[in-house]
């Protein structure tokens, strides 16, 4: 029985720049292998090549199989990988982050290991998320407090503009059908959030335990980030999604919001974001001098406008 040709692992200069990737790759119903440096899927009509190093996120569907193969070269280029399912999510993988630098995730871990700084981050995360609120001298509970009142308002507002009918956010853990049509598409747009986060986050050496918001969770920072843009981009797109249409919301939300995230330049600002989080002083004075301080470019951007085969694509909220 013939195995896939081997190659050297890449050196750090091998490695191409995260702007040349796709913010995620939803797969189902396939055969994922590995062909030199690119994952294969194998349909029954055929084999699609997708070079492994162009994938931020790979979403893995019902009825997909994955290789020892096809994760190890993901793996080494640092693409994230995660399955979801017809009732749910697991996080299954991660890969190696691309940058060799260690100098984020120290500040990250500066930042985080001190009350004020780590109270102070919070806030920042809060100003970037509602603008017009100062939260200066509220605490963590107060935060999160207000944090509820606003994602409430942002429901009804997004339910005027709409007109999708809006009774509340409902979700059974593990039954994604339980849920009316909104509160899927809400899910299916929160899991694409969580996955691209994670994918920028491991990209650019952050902790992922160590969150300024959410706390006590192997992914608070995943959580902290993928919310920054939750009421501006993933809710948004969500009740869009359900106004055109209330069939098949889960596929339809996440092209919607992948292509939301691609004409915004989404994963540009991500990064932008958590340099001015975590490296304020630095961020200030300019985005290379922040991603100068990785021997890899950290910079994110999606450059691909072809269409991801469709599909179901269900979740939770957290989804790991």
């Amino acid at each position: 029985m013939g195995t896939i040709k081997t190659r050297p692992r890449s050196s750090p200069r091998e490695l191409p720049q995260i702007s040349d990737r796709m913010s995620f790759v939803y797969l189902e119903r396939c055969t994922v292998h590995r062909d030199a440096g690119a994952i294969t899927a194998e349909y029954a009509e055929g084999t699609t090549h997708i070079p492994s190093a162009t994938i931020g996120t790979l979403l893995l569907g019902p009825g997909t199989r994955v290789t020892h193969q096809a994760m190890s070269v993901l793996g080494e280029c640092g693409a994230s990988v995660v399955w979801v399912g017809e009732h749910g999510v697991r996080y299954y993988a991660q890969g190696h982050g691309l940058t060799r630098s260690a100098a984020l995730a120290e500040a990250h871990a500066d930042r985080w290991a001190n009350r004020r700084t780590r109270l102070d981050t919070a806030r920042a995360m809060y100003r970037l998320r509602f603008p017009r609120e100062d939260p200066a001298g509220l605490t963590r509970r107060q935060l999160l407090g207000r944090e509820g009142d606003r994602l409430k308002e942002c429901y009804r507002n997004e339910a005027k503009r709409t007109g999708v009918p809006w009774h509340g956010r409902h979700y059974t853990p593990g039954d994604f059908a339980s849920g009316d049509p909104i509160n899927q598409a809400i899910t299916a747009a929160a899991q694409c959030m969580y996955g691209v986060a994670h994918a920028v986050s491991a990209a650019v050496g952050c902790i992922p335990a160590l969150g300024f918001v959410h706390s006590g969770h192997a992914h608070s920072f995943i959580l902290d980030i993928a919310d920054l843009y939750k009421t501006e981009v993933a809710i948004p797109a969500a009740f869009d999604t359900v106004a055109e249409d209330d069939i098949d919301v889960g596929s339809r939300t996440r092209r919607a919001l992948r292509n939301r995230i691609h004409q915004d330049r989404l994963l540009d600002r991500c990064v932008r974001d958590i340099f001015g989080l975590l490296l304020p002083d630095t961020a200030a004075a300019g985005a290379e001098t922040a991603t100068s301080l990785s021997t890899d470019s950290v910079k994110l951007r999606t450059d691909h406008d072809g269409e991801v085969p469709g599909g179901l694509n269900h979740g939770e909220d957290p989804i790991w």
